[in-house]
């Protein structure tokens, strides 16, 4: 095709509106790509807010009319129709028999399904210690047993001009070495420590090593007990150093909150003075939370079990997991 072709099909209508419409399409993916100056989410997408606030709209009556939705929406009826005509070809809406009314299936139900234990914390925990962190500046971190290692699920690095480094999320921490760890392996049930010891006490990772001596590591966790935190062992990364917490749910031990800090900058007995009290507060808080966002999912879902916690691999397959040990990060 000549360039002359090109140029007159540049001035029909519909390649006119295509060429429009891909410079909006590249307006709006920069838009959502790109958080404001002022911190603010890009531009709602209006449909998509309609929708949600039909369901939840939903949510309030077994069977709804369009008069019901329209007075708790404000949307024009017509659009409510539409709507209602595009979730039920969805799945999750059924046009009752009485006409102009509708209600929610079971298949709203896989909307909640990766709403669990992960995001379940990190919801109940975020904004607690986001301004933990503004307040005392150290970044702090909640970490999940995975396996034989916590991972971090959630970390203020962003937010702290103290950081030693740019990101530790999805970073994986010795249950034995680590405050973090620690603070976990020593609130556990009996059984899920014992069984937790007997596959780390076969782990090949360098910082798993104490645990191959099964009276130290009981000592270390005696002592965290008693004193209500843990502390990362000296010789991993002296640079720095973590104060952590463990974090109650209605199951026990969900997680274990850090706050770490420069060794130089504070010694542990200073530390624990300084930011205990706040650091158990915000535990206190995020496990009551937790505890209450567990509950409405079982209301919300009759029978519904929360996910279980992790049950540690055989020793075996733990060695195999753990042989390139944990990852050298200062939590």
């Amino acid at each position: 095709m000549s360039l002359l072709s090109v140029s007159a099909l540049a001035d029909k209508p519909f390649f006119a509106n295509l060429g429009g419409c891909l410079e909006r399409e590249e307006e709006l993916a920069q838009a959502c790509a790109e958080e404001r100056r002022d911190g603010s989410p890009a531009p709602a997408v209006r449909s998509v807010v309609r929708a949600v606030e039909l369901l939840k709209a939903l949510n309030r009556r077994p069977v709804s009319t369009v008069e019901f939705l329209h007075a708790q929406t404000r949307l024009p009826k017509p659009s409510i129709v539409r709507m209602m005509q595009t979730l039920e070809g969805c799945g999750l809406v059924k046009h009752a028999p009485q006409h102009g009314a509708y209600y929610l299936t079971s298949g709203v139900l896989s909307l909640s399904h990766g709403y669990h234990s992960e995001p379940m914390v990190v919801e109940a925990a975020a904004p607690l210690l986001d301004a933990l962190t503004l307040k005392v500046k150290w970044p702090v971190a909640i970490a999940m047993l995975e396996d034989l290692s916590m991972v971090v699920r959630y970390s203020t690095i962003p937010l702290s001009p103290l950081a030693l480094r740019h990101s530790t999320l999805n970073v994986c921490l010795s249950l034995v070495s680590r405050a973090i760890g620690r603070a976990y392996l020593a609130f556990c049930s009996p059984e899920q420590q014992e069984a937790l010891l007997h596959a780390l006490a076969a782990s090949e990772g360098p910082e798993d090593e104490c645990a191959k001596d099964l009276g130290t590591m009981q000592r270390v966790l005696g002592e965290v007990r008693c004193k209500g935190f843990a502390m990362r062992d000296p010789s991993v990364w002296p640079a720095s150093n973590t104060l952590a917490v463990p974090v109650f749910d209605n199951h026990g031990v969900a997680c274990s909150v850090g706050l770490t800090y420069f060794s130089s900058a504070m010694k542990p007995a200073q530390a624990v003075e300084r930011h205990l009290p706040e650091l158990q507060a915000v535990a206190r808080e995020i496990g009551e939370r937790l505890k209450a966002l567990q509950s409405d999912k079982s209301r919300a879902r009759p029978g519904l079990e929360t996910k279980p916690r992790r049950r540690p691999r055989p020793a075996r397959a733990a060695a195999q997991i753990s042989q390139g040990g944990a990852s050298k990060n200062p939590a």
